[in-house]
């Protein structure tokens, strides 16, 4: 993937450099656990999880240009939350912010980056988005980016002790 460009974000590929501003954010207990893991415990963490979103080149950095900073990231993900759908070419957004960034509406700003990349560049049909029921941050960034309401899930999350969650998912077609 080239880097994404916005008004106020670029969306790139990950660098081992970032690993400073990965774990100040993934640190947080507000931030991990509302999107299935738990929170960093160490920079340490924070580099290895870089080296791993490298090598499956599925998540990305989003980079605040005013200060040249990773404020998050976001993800499209080879998933298929319906399988009825499964004859569509089709990814999953996830994301992350920092919460000193929250309210900004930067991550809607990403995600519309992403719809649009998906749809255009990979020639997606479909995009989905998910959140735990009682994630509202992430259930406002997918109403504020028209995806539509489809079907919730109770799952176990191996990456939290296997605490079991509901999860709501969305989707939005590229017609």
């Amino acid at each position: 993937m080239e880097i994404l460009i916005t008004n106020r974000l670029n969306i790139r590929l990950w660098r081992e450099t970032d690993s400073n501003d990965l774990y100040e954010y993934a640190k947080s207990e507000l931030v991990g656990p509302n999107a299935g893991w738990p929170p960093h415990k160490n920079e340490q963490e924070s580099k290895d999880i870089i080296k791993m979103f490298t090598k499956n080149n599925d998540t990305y950095a989003i980079v605040l240009k005013a200060e040249n900073k990773v404020i998050g990231s976001i993800g499209l993900h080879d998933r298929k939350p319906d399988i009825t759908l499964s004859n569509l070419k089709q990814k999953e957004i996830g994301y992350v912010l920092n919460p000193k960034y929250w309210g900004n509406g930067f991550m809607p700003e990403a995600v519309e980056c992403l719809i649009n990349y998906g749809f255009n560049e990979l020639n997606l049909d479909l995009i989905w988005c998910g959140h735990y029921d009682f994630n509202n941050n992430s259930k406002r960034v997918i109403e504020k980016c028209k995806f539509k309401y489809r079907l919730q899930k109770k799952e176990n999350v191996k990456l939290l002790d296997n605490k079991e969650v509901t999860t709501l998912y969305y989707n939005i077609f590229k017609s």
